[in-house]
């Protein structure tokens, strides 16, 4: 089985009771995960799947909790094709920075030459008020790449 490392941004909660729930629906299937709410890069596996969940946070910004991540790997640009990742996006469809910081997570990820695994969800708070729903229905198709030989 996997190991997974749930990296989160948040800034209200969402994004970690999202990463919590996820956590618990990948442990059931026998990979062992952990939560990182304050991720630093030294700290961080490689060997890991990395699984981001993040909020986007004011005018497109990533939360207070996650930007000195995002700032390590933007200054030290690390090698990371030996990494396969995913991410989840959380924001409102209302604004014209919608999952800004998940998508700008994906792109700096993928300029390092990390792997994503399948398609990158965003969800829309406005459509969903239990963003954990629709990160569980996202979760059926997306685990499958954990098994798969890549």
């Amino acid at each position: 089985m996997s190991n997974i490392t749930l990296i989160t941004g948040s800034t209200l909660g969402g994004a970690e009771y999202v990463a919590d729930h996820l956590s618990e629906l990948l442990e059931q299937d026998g990979h062992s995960t952990e939560v990182i709410n304050h991720a630093n890069l030294s700290e961080l596996n490689i060997d890991s799947i990395w699984l981001f969940v993040c909020s986007t946070h004011g005018a497109g910004d990533f939360p207070d909790n996650i930007q000195p991540f995002i700032s390590q790997l933007t200054a030290q640009k690390p090698d990371l094709s030996a990494l396969k990742y995913g991410v989840i996006g959380l924001g409102d469809s209302s604004y014209d920075t919608f999952c800004a910081a998940g998508i700008n997570i994906d792109n700096l990820l993928n300029s390092l030459h990390a792997m994503k695994l399948g398609e990158r969800l965003d969800i829309d708070i406005s459509q969903h008020s239990v963003p954990e729903d629709a990160a569980e229905s996202w979760f059926v198709e997306w685990k499958k790449h954990l098994c798969s030989k890549n």
